[in-house]
């Protein structure tokens, strides 16, 4: 069960594109504008990241459900997915 929260984000962003494209939500309305505020926005969100865990307030969580791979200390390979969802579910629900 090491994969099943990457999964679990995987399925969600598929949702969030099949929403997307079938309501022209964000991608599908103005890709080249939506690119540009979802890396915005993931920059962002990443910088927040590594702030906080410069700060020692963020730490990677333990479980059995994450892969274990870090990108950086206490910064876990599921943590960019998240934000990436995070950012990609407002874009849409700010597109509805």
């Amino acid at each position: 069960m090491p994969f099943l929260y990457l999964l679990s984000l995987l399925v969600a962003l598929t949702g969030m594109v099949v929403l997307d494209r079938r309501f022209r939500l964000f991608f599908w309305r103005d890709a080249r504008r939506a690119l540009i505020v979802m890396v915005i926005g993931l920059v962002f969100f990443l910088g927040w990241d590594l702030a906080g865990i410069g700060l020692g307030i963020f730490f990677r969580g333990e479980t059995s459900f994450m892969t274990g791979v870090q990108l950086a200390p206490e910064l876990p390979l599921e943590e960019p997915l998240f934000l990436l969802l995070l950012c990609y579910l407002a874009m849409n629900l700010y597109g509805y």
